[in-house]
């Protein structure tokens, strides 16, 4: 885990006013270390042992929190279940058809096709999504065997 991102998300927390708790630190730890783009329930269940008194209502409060301040992105997919990214600049995730497992994918084109988008509709573009989907190497191997 970077400790920089960490202090630097500390610090957007408190120039917005938002207090910050233990819960919400170890909230956002779990985020920043976490390349697997987990689930409101996801952190709930690796910080509950941490904080026996903390709620799933709770961890969902405080990813409403880092979204609405932009620490984090809320990813929706098709199982109706958010997914949340610490990574909030614009990229692409490659998803595993298999267990689900999400990576953030890099593309330098990104803004090329929303301007081209734009040029052949006439639309203001204001985003988009792109979603590869696969069998990622685990669960390649595991098929193989």
């Amino acid at each position: 885990m970077s400790e920089h991102q960490l202090k630097e998300a500390l610090d957007t927390l408190k120039q917005t006013g938002v207090r910050i708790t233990p819960q919400r630190h170890a909230i956002l730890e779990y985020l920043i270390s976490s390349m697997s783009h987990p689930t409101a329930d996801d952190i709930y269940k690796a910080l509950e042992g941490k904080f026996p008194n903390m709620s799933v209502a709770t961890v969902y409060n405080n990813l409403r929190v880092f979204r609405e301040v932009g620490l984090v992105k809320e990813l929706t997919y098709g199982d109706a279940s958010s997914r949340f990214d610490f990574v909030t600049s614009d990229h692409y995730h490659v998803i595993c058809e298999d267990c689900g497992k999400m990576v953030d994918f890099h593309y330098p084109g990104l803004d090329e096709v929303e301007h081209l988008a734009s040029h052949v509709t006439g639309f203001k573009v204001r985003n988009h999504r792109m979603e590869i989907y696969g069998v990622c190497s685990d669960c390649e191997r595991k098929e193989a065997l």
